[in-house]
């Protein structure tokens, strides 16, 4: 085998190491999106319902004051 033969074959095997390797990881990052995806959408009910809570009981409080002061 000739030293060009040689080189040929290692380019070939690292195309295939390379292929396996990224083949193995194909859905990695969907899973990762969606998981952050998921978190994020939690978070964001979190906050939705502390907002509601501290506006409910602010509009309460306002309402209060306004029928002290009548």
């Amino acid at each position: 085998m000739t030293p060009l033969d040689q080189a040929r074959l290692a380019c070939q095997l690292s195309r295939v190491r390379c292929r396996a390797r990224l083949a193995g990881q194909a859905g990695e990052g969907v899973i990762s999106t969606a998981i952050a995806v998921l978190i994020m959408a939690l978070i964001g009910a979190a906050m939705w319902t502390l907002f509601q809570t501290v506006f409910n009981d602010a509009g309460e409080r306002i309402q209060d004051n306004v029928e002290q002061i009548q």
